[in-house]
């Protein structure tokens, strides 16, 4: 299947449209694969279940990869309430079943406008958390009762669309904006438990990482297909990457080479503390900087002084 040699692959960022029942695993196999290198990461999983964006880097921009992880997420997704499960999604065994059909829509909207905002949310019990160096899901599928502790996760958008009833469910599809390690499935599970119902998430989608929709996303056959014809993948330069997920800011020649070197600069944009992304004339990415006062410390140096190579 058009493996192609192994060399420095060229950097940038695979957006990669996720299929159902694949894990992100799964789906980096492929990419290294498709792309001929081993060096290959994601910006955050999804679930076997969840379809959607999965943010990929190849090469060097495995490096923008921590950078991308911590950006807020857009979902489309399905809630059926009355029913819970033991992984809170349509994975796992049902635990309980409740008449959800009493439930108005006046409940609902106010129990969504509570899980709206700063909120404090308890992890699933599946997730990828370590509990003591083991991973909860682990631990779960061992036959251990493990309940995480609540975080500040912050909810800037829950918004209900069509409301289904069928019997003594209903299923909710919504659309939801979060912050870095909020679980969907959770907002499932307690907007159940808020209705005194219980409830679970039977479809999920990422329409958006950070300001990178999924629909710049490629999907495995089409990747698949370009290579078996020759072509190249489509890879997000690491100039333009950077300047997706990051502040940017263009830097002169001397700056550049100064941060070549791993020199600080003086900086000219950003907030203490902010990461940078930090682009010569051409456009290429010099280095991922924070700003420091009226500086700016390469924290990442992507272009070495002396390099031509990008």
């Amino acid at each position: 299947m058009g493996r192609r040699p192994s060399v420095e692959p060229t950097p940038g960022l695979l957006l990669v449209d996720k299929p159902q029942g694949w894990t992100s695993h799964d789906v980096v196999g492929r990419c290294r694969r498709l792309a001929g290198t081993r060096k290959v990461g994601h910006a955050g999983t999804l679930d076997p279940m969840a379809t959607g964006l999965l943010v990929l880097g190849i090469g060097r921009a495995t490096k923008l990869l921590t950078y991308i992880t911590g950006h807020d997420k857009a979902y489309d997704a399905t809630i059926r309430l009355g029913q819970s499960t033991v992984t809170d999604d349509a994975e796992g065994d049902v635990t309980s079943s409740a008449d959800a059909a009493a439930v108005t829509e006046q409940a609902i909207a106010a129990a969504v406008a509570v899980l709206t905002g700063d909120i404090m949310q308890r992890p699933s019990s599946v997730s990828a958390i370590k509990v003591d160096g083991k991973r909860s899901y682990a631990r779960v599928r061992g036959g251990e009762d493990v309940e995480l502790p609540a975080r500040p996760v912050t909810v800037s958008r829950f918004d209900v669309g069509e409301i289904r009833r069928e019997g003594d469910v209903i299923d909710l599809d919504v659309t939801v904006e979060v912050s870095s390690g909020t679980y969907v499935r959770a907002l499932a599970r307690d907007l159940g438990d808020a209705l005194g119902v219980g409830g679970h998430l039977t479809a999920l989608r990422r329409t958006r990482v950070g300001s990178i929709p999924v629909t710049d996303a490629a999907t495995l056959d089409a990747l698949s297909a370009l290579v078996e014809e020759g072509e190249p993948l489509p890879l997000l330069p690491l100039g333009a990457s950077a300047a997706a997920t990051l502040t940017s800011a263009t830097v002169g020649e001397d700056d550049a080479r100064a941060l070549g070197y791993g020199q600080w600069v003086e900086a000219t944009v950003g907030d203490d503390g902010e990461h940078l992304a930090l682009l010569d004339a051409s456009g290429d990415l010099v280095a991922i900087g924070e700003r420091r006062g009226g500086k700016v410390k390469p924290v990442v140096v992507m272009k070495p002084a002396g390099s031509a190579a990008q």
